[in-house]
């Protein structure tokens, strides 16, 4: 956890409401860091219902393993997550780890152990010492209480040098719902799920199919469009909870994919994936300024994200910005290098609303002065059109800058 925030961190935060069949607990384990909280327990009411989306990465942390293992039940009682370790690559200890600290959350909670998620962040290939943190879980969710979100926020963090919240109330047939997230995240992000750790909650008394199938859908043009330095995690974990306690004040159940009645949920479920994703690239570590890459005219969607991702990942593009220099022939190479189909006479590139080339080559407007200019601000929107179909894309990354470097110089010390 940085001791400056960044200067991208929202001007305020949101306040965290209460989410009925919740309850949240946060501790000082000392997993890594000193007199800080490192260790959070979130406990659900019976029938709380799960979804959640993972790491792609082919080295996954035994946490990831575990949680894909129990989403098959679609049924959640308990969250426990640890910031300081992420006992990834650590073999069988890693996995006697995971096995230990759910035995001790299901006997705090009260539940199966199949009910039980887990997450982890920080350094990898260090095991996890689960004594250090296992005997604080009953006393944990004994004290838990409706209103820790904020402390929630704050106990999950890593290099982040803000918690990241987003909350948002809804209509569900007639019935308001309401749903809270919390991120964590600064680097190891790139768009292959959502950031390292994020976790969200409602009321909705949603079936865990459905809720599945909002998730997926959700972090397409959210959490899989962000990324910070190209690198995906072995703990990337996106977990979304639903208590269903609205039903109590009349809210109905969805147990289909295709309810109409849905639709107002699934926008705002999408908005707070989409704020959480873009709060992690906003504390990128080292990060000055948002970069928005659009790339159109792309032969198909597909190849239009290849192209943006191409961009936003490349350290020449990043650094340019970071510069607050239009060098739009990096951006031309990164175009050039994607393996996508791309006709470099054909070629549009813009910084905001000024076009800098144009068919091919700098536009003959081009102004050094407005470009530099327009490169100052805090939040630059890079756009290219290939000019070959109606393919488009849009993702988010940061610039790099040095302490990029001397963050991540010397993470393990």
């Amino acid at each position: 956890m940085s001791e400056t925030v960044s200067p991208l961190a929202p001007k305020k935060q949101p306040r965290m409401p209460a989410i009925e069949g919740v309850r949240i607990a946060t501790a000082q384990a000392g997993i890594k860091y000193k007199g800080r909280t490192d260790l959070l327990a979130m406990v659900f009411d019976e029938g709380t219902t799960v979804a959640g989306v993972f790491t792609r990465s082919k080295c996954p942390s035994a946490p990831v393993d575990f949680c894909r293992q129990n989403l098959a039940g679609g049924r959640a009682r308990a969250l426990i997550v640890n910031s300081g370790n992420a006992n990834a690559f650590t073999g069988k200890r890693g996995r006697e780890s995971t096995a230990l600290t759910a035995k001790a959350a299901a006997k705090a909670a009260g539940c199966g152990e199949g009910e039980v998620f887990l997450a982890s962040t920080g350094v990898i290939g260090e095991p996890l010492d689960t004594t250090k943190f296992a005997h604080l879980l009953d006393g944990m969710v004994a004290g838990a209480g409706a209103d820790g979100w904020a402390e929630a926020g704050r106990a999950i963090m890593t290099t982040d040098t803000y918690p990241k919240y987003a909350t948002a109330r809804v209509l569900l047939g007639e019935t308001e719902v309401t749903i809270n997230g919390i991120a964590k995240g600064a680097g190891m992000i790139a768009p292959d799920m959502a950031t390292m750790l994020s976790f969200i909650a409602t009321d909705a008394p949603i079936d865990a199919p459905v809720l599945q199938d909002l998730l997926s859908k959700g972090t397409g043009k959210t959490f899989n469009a962000v990324t910070v330095d190209s690198d995906t995690s072995t703990s990337d974990t996106l977990i979304l909870f639903a208590t269903g306690a609205a039903a109590r004040r009349g809210a109905p159940r969805i147990t289909e994919a295709k309810d109409t009645r849905l639709s107002a949920f699934r926008r705002a479920l999408n908005r707070i994936l989409k704020n959480l994703a873009l709060q992690v690239v906003r504390d990128g570590e080292g990060a000055r300024k948002q970069v928005e890459v659009t790339v159109t005219g792309a032969k198909s969607a597909r190849s239009a994200k290849r192209v943006a991702l191409s961009i936003a990942n490349s350290p020449l593009v990043k650094t340019a910005v970071a510069g607050e220099d239009a060098n739009w022939g990096r951006i031309v190479m990164a175009v050039g290098k994607a393996g996508e189909p791309a006709d470099r006479d054909l070629l549009g590139i813009w910084f905001g609303d000024i076009r800098v080339a144009h068919e091919g080559e700098r536009d003959p407007a081009y102004s050094e002065a407005a470009t530099s200019a327009y490169m100052k601000r805090d939040e630059i929107a890079i756009r290219v059109d290939l000019g070959l179909g109606r393919g488009k894309a849009t993702v988010w990354t940061c610039d790099l800058t040095k302490e990029y470097v001397a963050i991540n110089g010397d993470y393990r010390s």
